[in-house]
């Protein structure tokens, strides 16, 4: 009898009820509200303003916050469960909520004071609001320390200059947090929609990620009042929430992965060539055992990161072998699930090329597959082969 699924090492048996409860309850929400549309957006570059309310019903948008500001208090095992059933519809669904729960909600609720916290958690969690992350600009992407948006102490607040770019939800936010140089040195701030001197331009034209709202923020003498700032210094503040975005897309990319393979499996078995369907070919069964071998490996990471993170013993470094790993095996699957599907693959009617499209993205954002190489090779050497 032949094995069907994706779970060869039967993960499913480490997981509680309440984990499995969640996974078919995301993947049955993406499989009826997400999969039927998604397409459709892709293809027209916009994203599904609709899904919004629902996934904030299913508690999606403020997973991990805690229940007093609205949150789900969920671990982060249900957190990256989530993620991976999410991306199995779409990176630009997944990404989404990866803004809202990673670098929206999280750094709010670790830097931010109390009257910040009340004022916007609530919110950002039922989905009343929409956040984004400020920190890439147009010559600063790698080396996020050489921005250049600048914050000047006024009477009252701050004034602050610059501009960000690729920013995911940028012209949809309804608040930004924004990441600037004050004195020399790096501070968060909270800008709201519709502060003067503070505007968005979504960028368009892309060929990845085209069902998500990428945008510029652009700041020019943008006046934040004093209560506007987060209360921490450095780039410790903004690399943390990059590590907690790290941690989400391992999940997702292993969720795209899984849909890639599941599609070329069935359509392997079912695509007839010389007489026999082209699962009986060698070489056609060697990409599909490496697709699920890869796939079987970087789910046990996953968990297993899991683990260190709701224990609290996580490292930034291994959040960076999960991406860089999670990342790089899933667009080699959706390349492979494209061959299998030959010309079949480069349309809409299979979801292949449209996460491989998608994945291209993902392993450059949140840190590209080099940086997380140089972080790895300083971890094991404890030589930095790249300068700051």
């Amino acid at each position: 009898m032949a094995f069907h699924g994706v779970d060869y090492f039967q993960i499913d048996e480490l997981l509680s009820e309440e984990a499995l409860l969640l996974r078919q309850t995301v993947r049955d929400f993406v499989e009826q509200e997400v999969k039927p549309i998604i397409e459709d957006h892709y293809m027209a570059g916009t994203f599904p303003m609709e899904l919004v309310p629902k996934l904030a019903d299913l508690g999606l948008l403020g997973i991990t916050a805690p229940s007093e500001y609205g949150g789900s208090g969920a671990s982060y095992l249900l957190y990256g469960i989530a993620m991976q059933e999410l991306e199995r519809g779409d990176s630009g669904v997944r990404s989404f909520c990866s803004v809202q729960n990673s670098l929206v909600i999280y750094p709010i609720l670790t830097y931010g004071t109390e009257e910040q916290k009340q004022k916007w958690i609530p919110k950002l969690a039922t989905g009343k609001a929409i956040g984004c992350f400020g920190l890439t600009e147009p010559d600063y992407g790698s080396n996020p320390g050489g921005m250049k948006t600048t914050a000047t102490k006024v009477d009252g607040g701050y004034v602050l200059n610059g501009a960000k770019m690729w920013i995911t939800n940028g012209s949809i936010a309804d608040v930004a947090v924004v990441w600037a140089k004050l004195d020399g040195v790096v501070h968060g701030f909270l800008v709201e929609k519709g502060t003067p001197g503070f505007t968005t331009q979504e960028m368009k034209g892309k060929h990845s990620l085209r069902a998500s709202v990428t945008s510029e923020l652009i700041f020019q003498d943008c006046f934040v009042p004093e209560d506007s700032i987060l209360q921490v210094k450095g780039l410790r503040g903004p690399l943390s929430c990059l590590t907690q975005a790290r941690y989400g897309i391992a999940w997702g990319a292993v969720g795209a992965a899984m849909e890639c393979y599941e599609v070329a499996l069935e359509y392997a078995k079912t695509r007839i060539q010389f007489d026999r369907p082209i699962a009986s070919f060698q070489l056609v069964q060697n990409k599909l055992v490496w697709m699920l071998t890869e796939i079987t490996k970087a789910q046990l990471v996953n968990y297993r990161l899991a683990q260190l993170k709701d224990s609290g013993k996580i490292r930034y470094q291994q959040v960076s072998f999960a991406k860089r790993n999670n990342v790089a095996m899933a667009l080699e699957c959706a390349r492979l699930a494209r061959d299998i599907l030959g010309a079949n693959g480069i349309i809409n009617e299979y979801p292949v090329m449209r996460h491989m499209a998608n994945l291209e993205t993902v392993k450059t954002y949140e840190g590209t597959h080099d940086i997380h190489t140089l972080i790895l090779g300083e971890d094991i050497t404890g030589i930095q082969a790249f300068h700051c």
